[in-house]
């Protein structure tokens, strides 16, 4: 490649390349990409333009969302091989390349199985069309609540943008602002989906400053945006955004499930939700609660994580993230401070593992805190860091509320329901499986489609 690879706005008209550009470096710090910014005017022309894109049929959108999800996945797309894309997105995001590769094949089956995965969320008692026979005698029909979304996405993980696939399935026209970070991504999935069949005006990449942001939002019907606790905070109340925010994901042991478990055994599952794809995202365990004395798990998990090693991100045999030396040392900072009090079992002596080009690989860490209300089991690092704690009964569930996913491994049935009726857990793993499992019938934080759809009872003459 003879210098930056340019990724141009994909406007309703096509590809546009505004004057306004950043570099995308990778974590070694060198120039992969140069990212185009769009200015307000063009953000709301794009998404007027959006508004009054003609519908594709069904049938049409979902035929084309599997071959984009081919292409995407092993294709040449906009000239660049799906091999030569996933290095750049590992070089770009500090993933290992295996969790990239992953990603991609999972963006395909997600595209493939598209239909079936939105029809999952649609009421039992709704049809989707008024013309079907059965609203004669009155029926509820399931429409869309808008004809724009916007996503604000997320560099951190390619993996999420299989979402708002199911958006576009649904007949939503899309307006994608891609993370400065790693826009790679959301890049080369628009244009294979745009190859594939799905005209300029129903699809849309608007790469912008962070001043322009809101544009993107403010001329949706709904939007979907990923943040911090500050992002979660903004859209608590509104009912036109999701706000996809932190994960601070849980496993709970509790004595009665195997009173005889050995730790070392019971490591596995700790190991493999804290340190799977990398370890970065909002799936992977924050913490591990433990009836009983935690010490010899978190004993066991730290002489298991402390045995991987440490390699660039596009060596095949990667397991952990890298990032630039300075950042991994301003996260090496934050988890310092907020470790105070507690007993380090692995990190101690740091998490930076300087690989001598600039870059850095960000190392696990285990940490024993005083107890199930301790603030540190709701800091959750970009890395693989857990947080081991006691718990006992009288502590009920209030240390697990909060966490995208608990996994309970326990034979208390009544502690079950109380996990399940717990509005602020989103999904619960019974039994030894890893907080980073899902399956093809499982919602990641309940439907998008319970967000984006609702019905209408439609009764018409017979």
């Amino acid at each position: 490649m003879g210098g930056p690879l340019p990724l141009d706005a994909l406007g309703p008209a096509g590809a546009y390349r505004p004057r306004t550009r950043t570099t995308v470096t990778d974590v070694t710090g060198r120039p992969v990409a140069e990212l185009g910014l769009v200015p307000r005017l063009f953000v709301d022309r794009a998404v007027s333009a959006l508004r009054r894109a003609t519908e594709m049929p069904e049938d049409e959108r979902v035929a084309a969302i599997a071959r984009a999800g081919e292409a995407f996945a092993s294709g040449t797309v906009a000239g660049l091989p799906a091999e030569e894309h996933q290095r750049l997105v590992s070089r770009v995001s500090g993933l290992p390349v295996a969790v990239v590769r992953a990603a991609a094949a999972h963006t395909a089956r997600a595209a493939a199985d598209v239909h079936r995965a939105v029809r999952l969320a649609r009421p039992a008692a709704a049809v989707d069309d008024w013309r079907d026979p059965l609203t004669r005698t009155g029926r509820a029909v399931w429409t869309r609540r808008g004809d724009v979304l916007a996503v604000h996405a997320a560099g951190n993980h390619p993996g999420v943008h299989t979402l708002w696939l199911q958006a576009l399935a649904l007949g939503y026209r899309i307006a994608v602002r891609p993370s400065t970070r790693e826009p790679l991504t959301p890049h080369r999935l628009v244009t294979a989906l745009r190859d594939a069949g799905f005209p300029a005006d129903h699809l849309v990449l608007l790469p912008t400053a962070h001043e322009v942001a809101d544009a993107v939002l403010d001329g949706a019907d709904l939007g979907v945006v990923y943040g911090g606790d500050d992002v979660t905070r903004r859209y608590a109340g509104s009912s036109r955004v999701l706000a996809q925010g932190p994960g601070r994901s849980k496993i709970l042991l509790t004595a009665d499930a195997d009173p005889d478990a050995d730790p070392a055994r019971r490591a596995g599952l700790v190991v493999d939700s804290v340190v799977r794809e990398g370890g970065t995202g909002c799936v992977n365990a924050t913490a591990v609660l433990v009836e009983g004395d935690p010490a010899p798990l978190a004993e066991a998990v730290a002489e298991r994580l402390a045995a991987i090693p440490g390699l660039p991100p596009q060596d095949d045999r990667a397991t952990l993230p890298v990032q630039p030396v300075d950042t991994a040392r301003a996260l090496e900072r934050h988890l310092r401070e907020q470790a105070s009090g507690t007993t380090a079992w692995l990190g101690a002596d740091g998490v930076v593992e300087e690989l001598g080009d600039g870059s850095a690989v960000l190392r696990p860490a285990v940490h024993q805190a005083g107890g199930p209300d301790a603030p540190q089991l709701g800091v959750e690092m970009p890395f693989p860091c857990v947080w081991v704690a006691p718990w006992h009964r009288e502590a009920g569930i209030a240390p697990l509320r909060g966490s995208l996913v608990v996994t309970a491994v326990t034979e208390d049935e009544k502690l079950i329901d109380a996990l399940l009726a717990e509005p602020t857990i989103g999904s619960l793993h019974l039994g030894a499986s890893p907080t980073c499992d899902s399956g093809p019938d499982m919602p990641h934080d309940g439907f998008l489609a319970e967000f984006l759809m609702r019905t209408k009872g439609v009764l018409r003459p017979v």
